[in-house]
Protein backbone atom coordinates (compact mmCIF):
# COMPACT_ATOMS: atom_id res chain seq x y z
CA UNK A 1 0.00 0.00 0.00
CA UNK A 2 2.86 2.35 0.81
CA UNK A 3 4.37 1.73 -2.62
CA UNK A 4 1.10 2.52 -4.40
CA UNK A 5 0.59 5.73 -2.48
CA UNK A 6 4.20 6.70 -3.10
CA UNK A 7 3.94 6.14 -6.85
CA UNK A 8 0.74 8.14 -7.09
CA UNK A 9 2.47 11.10 -5.44
CA UNK A 10 -0.44 11.64 -3.11
CA UNK A 11 1.58 13.17 -0.31
CA UNK A 12 3.72 16.20 -0.01
CA UNK A 13 5.91 17.50 2.78
CA UNK A 14 4.16 20.14 4.83
CA UNK A 15 5.03 22.36 7.75
CA UNK A 16 2.25 23.51 9.98
CA UNK A 17 2.39 26.10 12.67
CA UNK A 18 -0.26 26.07 15.32
CA UNK A 19 -0.85 27.89 18.54
CA UNK A 20 1.99 28.52 20.97
CA UNK A 21 4.45 28.42 18.06
CA UNK A 22 4.45 24.63 18.00
CA UNK A 23 5.70 23.43 14.62
CA UNK A 24 4.81 20.07 13.16
CA UNK A 25 6.44 18.59 10.08
CA UNK A 26 5.12 15.63 8.20
CA UNK A 27 3.07 14.56 5.26
CA UNK A 28 -0.33 15.79 4.19
CA UNK A 29 -2.68 14.73 1.48
CA UNK A 30 -2.74 16.85 -1.64
CA UNK A 31 -5.98 18.51 -2.38
CA UNK A 32 -8.02 17.50 -5.39
CA UNK A 33 -6.11 14.23 -5.63
CA UNK A 34 -9.36 12.31 -5.92
CA UNK A 35 -11.84 14.74 -7.45
CA UNK A 36 -14.47 12.03 -7.77
CA UNK A 37 -14.64 11.75 -4.00
CA UNK A 38 -15.39 15.45 -3.65
CA UNK A 39 -13.47 15.74 -0.43
CA UNK A 40 -14.09 19.01 1.28
CA UNK A 41 -11.24 21.19 2.40
CA UNK A 42 -12.54 21.14 5.95
CA UNK A 43 -12.19 17.34 6.04
CA UNK A 44 -8.62 17.71 4.81
CA UNK A 45 -7.78 20.09 7.62
CA UNK A 46 -9.26 17.95 10.35
CA UNK A 47 -8.36 14.48 9.05
CA UNK A 48 -4.61 14.39 9.77
CA UNK A 49 -3.98 17.63 11.65
CA UNK A 50 -0.53 17.83 10.17
CA UNK A 51 0.72 14.72 11.95
CA UNK A 52 3.30 12.45 10.37
CA UNK A 53 1.96 9.32 8.71
CA UNK A 54 3.97 6.22 9.36
CA UNK A 55 3.57 3.12 7.23
CA UNK A 56 5.01 -0.11 8.61
CA UNK A 57 5.02 -3.53 7.08
CA UNK A 58 4.89 -6.48 9.54
CA UNK A 59 6.59 -9.57 8.27
CA UNK A 60 5.48 -12.96 9.47
CA UNK A 61 4.63 -16.46 8.44
CA UNK A 62 1.05 -17.62 8.20
CA UNK A 63 0.53 -20.59 10.50
CA UNK A 64 -2.77 -21.57 8.92
CA UNK A 65 -4.97 -19.86 11.52
CA UNK A 66 -5.59 -16.58 9.65
CA UNK A 67 -3.07 -14.57 11.62
CA UNK A 68 0.55 -13.60 11.26
CA UNK A 69 3.04 -14.97 13.76
CA UNK A 70 6.73 -14.01 13.67
CA UNK A 71 9.06 -16.73 12.47
CA UNK A 72 11.13 -16.68 15.68
CA UNK A 73 8.01 -17.08 17.82
CA UNK A 74 6.88 -20.06 15.75
CA UNK A 75 10.23 -21.77 16.22
CA UNK A 76 10.13 -21.16 19.98
CA UNK A 77 6.56 -22.43 20.29
CA UNK A 78 7.30 -25.56 18.26
CA UNK A 79 4.97 -24.63 15.40
CA UNK A 80 7.72 -25.17 12.87
CA UNK A 81 11.22 -26.57 12.84
CA UNK A 82 10.42 -29.71 14.89
CA UNK A 83 9.98 -33.02 13.12
CA UNK A 84 8.56 -35.84 15.26
CA UNK A 85 10.82 -38.84 15.71
CA UNK A 86 9.62 -42.25 14.55
CA UNK A 87 8.86 -43.40 18.11
CA UNK A 88 6.75 -40.25 18.63
CA UNK A 89 4.45 -40.95 15.69
CA UNK A 90 1.12 -42.72 16.08
CA UNK A 91 1.13 -42.61 19.89
CA UNK A 92 -2.17 -43.37 21.61
CA UNK A 93 -3.56 -41.98 24.85
CA UNK A 94 -2.55 -45.15 26.71
CA UNK A 95 1.09 -44.92 25.60
CA UNK A 96 3.65 -43.09 27.73
CA UNK A 97 7.41 -42.64 27.53
CA UNK A 98 9.25 -43.31 30.79
CA UNK A 99 11.49 -40.45 31.92
CA UNK A 100 13.38 -42.06 34.83
CA UNK A 101 13.68 -45.13 37.04
CA UNK A 102 11.38 -43.54 39.60
CA UNK A 103 8.83 -42.84 36.88
CA UNK A 104 8.89 -46.50 35.82
CA UNK A 105 8.41 -47.74 39.39
CA UNK A 106 5.58 -45.26 40.08
CA UNK A 107 3.81 -46.03 36.79
CA UNK A 108 3.74 -49.74 37.57
CA UNK A 109 2.53 -49.22 41.13
CA UNK A 110 -0.18 -46.76 40.10
CA UNK A 111 -1.58 -49.09 37.42
CA UNK A 112 -3.36 -51.27 39.96
CA UNK A 113 -4.88 -54.38 38.36
CA UNK A 114 -4.44 -52.98 34.85
CA UNK A 115 -2.16 -54.88 32.47
CA UNK A 116 1.05 -52.94 31.83
CA UNK A 117 3.40 -53.62 28.91
CA UNK A 118 6.89 -52.13 29.09
CA UNK A 119 8.41 -51.62 25.65
CA UNK A 120 12.20 -51.27 25.56
CA UNK A 121 13.40 -49.69 22.29
CA UNK A 122 16.27 -47.73 20.81
CA UNK A 123 16.19 -44.98 18.15
CA UNK A 124 18.87 -46.79 16.15
CA UNK A 125 17.16 -50.18 16.29
CA UNK A 126 15.73 -51.10 12.88
CA UNK A 127 13.57 -53.86 14.34
CA UNK A 128 12.09 -51.43 16.88
CA UNK A 129 11.26 -48.91 14.16
CA UNK A 130 9.58 -51.54 11.97
CA UNK A 131 7.55 -52.89 14.90
CA UNK A 132 6.45 -49.51 16.26
CA UNK A 133 3.39 -48.97 13.96
CA UNK A 134 1.95 -52.37 14.93
CA UNK A 135 2.47 -51.68 18.63
CA UNK A 136 0.56 -48.42 18.19
CA UNK A 137 -2.27 -50.30 16.46
CA UNK A 138 -2.44 -52.83 19.28
CA UNK A 139 -2.48 -49.99 21.82
CA UNK A 140 -5.41 -48.42 19.97
CA UNK A 141 -7.27 -51.75 19.91
CA UNK A 142 -6.66 -52.29 23.66
CA UNK A 143 -7.35 -48.98 25.38
CA UNK A 144 -7.52 -50.65 28.81
CA UNK A 145 -3.87 -51.75 28.58
CA UNK A 146 -1.09 -49.35 29.63
CA UNK A 147 1.99 -49.18 27.37
CA UNK A 148 5.23 -47.78 28.81
CA UNK A 149 8.09 -46.93 26.45
CA UNK A 150 11.67 -47.01 27.70
CA UNK A 151 14.29 -45.42 25.44
CA UNK A 152 17.37 -47.62 25.81
CA UNK A 153 19.61 -44.91 24.36
CA UNK A 154 18.61 -42.42 27.09
CA UNK A 155 18.36 -44.95 29.93
CA UNK A 156 21.20 -47.38 29.28
CA UNK A 157 22.17 -47.61 32.93
CA UNK A 158 18.61 -48.39 34.01
CA UNK A 159 18.20 -51.03 31.31
CA UNK A 160 21.49 -52.60 32.40
CA UNK A 161 20.21 -52.90 35.98
CA UNK A 162 17.01 -54.51 34.66
CA UNK A 163 19.00 -57.03 32.57
CA UNK A 164 17.65 -55.79 29.25
CA UNK A 165 20.32 -56.78 26.74
CA UNK A 166 18.36 -57.32 23.51
CA UNK A 167 15.97 -55.07 21.58
CA UNK A 168 13.09 -54.80 21.01
CA UNK A 169 12.18 -56.24 24.39
CA UNK A 170 8.86 -56.45 26.25
CA UNK A 171 7.78 -57.16 29.82
CA UNK A 172 4.21 -57.70 31.04
CA UNK A 173 3.13 -56.72 34.56
CA UNK A 174 -0.15 -56.89 36.43
CA UNK A 175 -1.19 -56.05 39.98
CA UNK A 176 -0.16 -58.29 42.82
CA UNK A 177 1.34 -60.84 40.42
CA UNK A 178 4.06 -58.48 39.29
CA UNK A 179 5.96 -59.60 36.21
CA UNK A 180 3.97 -62.04 34.10
CA UNK A 181 6.36 -62.67 31.22
CA UNK A 182 9.23 -61.14 29.28
CA UNK A 183 10.41 -61.79 25.74
CA UNK A 184 11.90 -60.27 22.61
CA UNK A 185 10.09 -60.21 19.30
CA UNK A 186 10.36 -58.53 15.92
CA UNK A 187 7.97 -57.59 13.15
CA UNK A 188 8.21 -61.15 11.82
CA UNK A 189 7.43 -62.73 15.19
CA UNK A 190 4.64 -60.36 16.24
CA UNK A 191 2.46 -63.42 16.92
CA UNK A 192 4.41 -63.95 20.15
CA UNK A 193 3.30 -60.51 21.31
CA UNK A 194 -0.33 -61.09 20.28
CA UNK A 195 -0.46 -64.42 22.09
CA UNK A 196 0.93 -62.93 25.30
CA UNK A 197 -1.55 -60.07 25.08
CA UNK A 198 -4.48 -62.43 24.59
CA UNK A 199 -3.33 -64.62 27.48
CA UNK A 200 -2.83 -61.89 30.07
CA UNK A 201 -5.40 -59.32 28.97
CA UNK A 202 -8.52 -60.71 30.73
CA UNK A 203 -9.38 -58.68 33.81
CA UNK A 204 -8.37 -60.21 37.09
CA UNK A 205 -9.22 -58.91 40.52
CA UNK A 206 -6.22 -59.43 42.75
CA UNK A 207 -6.24 -59.21 46.51
CA UNK A 208 -3.26 -57.33 47.84
CA UNK A 209 -1.03 -54.40 46.90
CA UNK A 210 0.42 -53.94 43.42
CA UNK A 211 3.84 -55.55 43.18
CA UNK A 212 5.49 -53.84 40.20
CA UNK A 213 9.19 -54.60 39.84
CA UNK A 214 10.77 -57.51 41.67
CA UNK A 215 12.63 -56.90 44.91
CA UNK A 216 15.99 -57.73 43.32
CA UNK A 217 15.29 -55.33 40.46
CA UNK A 218 14.50 -52.53 42.89
CA UNK A 219 17.69 -53.25 44.80
CA UNK A 220 19.69 -53.23 41.55
CA UNK A 221 18.26 -49.84 40.59
CA UNK A 222 19.01 -48.42 44.03
CA UNK A 223 22.59 -49.73 43.88
CA UNK A 224 23.20 -48.06 40.52
CA UNK A 225 25.09 -44.82 41.21
CA UNK A 226 24.13 -43.39 37.83
CA UNK A 227 20.47 -43.30 38.84
CA UNK A 228 18.83 -40.98 41.31
CA UNK A 229 16.66 -43.71 42.78
CA UNK A 230 16.35 -44.65 46.43
CA UNK A 231 14.78 -47.76 47.78
CA UNK A 232 14.53 -49.11 51.30
CA UNK A 233 14.23 -52.91 51.45
CA UNK A 234 11.21 -54.19 53.25
CA UNK A 235 12.06 -55.75 56.61
CA UNK A 236 11.79 -59.50 56.58
CA UNK A 237 9.47 -60.61 59.35
CA UNK A 238 10.33 -64.02 60.81
CA UNK A 239 7.58 -66.59 60.70
CA UNK A 240 6.00 -67.20 64.11
CA UNK A 241 7.19 -70.42 65.73
CA UNK A 242 4.48 -72.38 67.55
CA UNK A 243 5.60 -74.27 70.65
CA UNK A 244 4.28 -77.80 70.43
CA UNK A 245 3.96 -79.70 73.70
CA UNK A 246 5.19 -83.24 73.60
CA UNK A 247 2.64 -85.80 74.80
CA UNK A 248 3.41 -87.15 78.29
CA UNK A 249 3.03 -90.89 78.89
CA UNK A 250 3.08 -92.57 82.34
CA UNK A 251 6.27 -94.47 83.16
CA UNK A 252 5.76 -98.23 83.11
CA UNK A 253 8.72 -100.45 84.15
CA UNK A 254 9.61 -103.31 81.88
CA UNK A 255 9.11 -106.97 82.90
CA UNK A 256 12.84 -107.63 83.51
CA UNK A 257 13.12 -104.60 85.74
CA UNK A 258 10.17 -105.80 87.80
CA UNK A 259 11.77 -109.26 88.38
CA UNK A 260 15.06 -107.67 89.41
CA UNK A 261 13.34 -105.47 91.92
CA UNK A 262 11.39 -108.42 93.36
CA UNK A 263 14.55 -110.57 93.65
CA UNK A 264 16.39 -107.79 95.46
CA UNK A 265 13.56 -107.52 97.91
CA UNK A 266 13.86 -111.18 98.87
Amino acid sequence: MAQVLGKANLFTVCNFSQKKNQEFSGFCLKRNTFPSLKVKSQALRTGFNGQRLVFSEKKGVNDGRSRLVPLKAQMQNGLIGKTPKWWEKGLQHNMKEVTSAQDLVDSLLNAGDKLVIVDFFSPGCGGCKALHPKICQLAEMNPDVQFLQVNHEEHKSMCYSLNVNVLPFFRFYRGVEGRLCSFSCTNATIKKFRDALAKHKPDRSSLGPTKGLDERELLALAANKDLSFNYTPKPVQPAPVSEEKLPTTPFEPKESEEKTLVGAGR
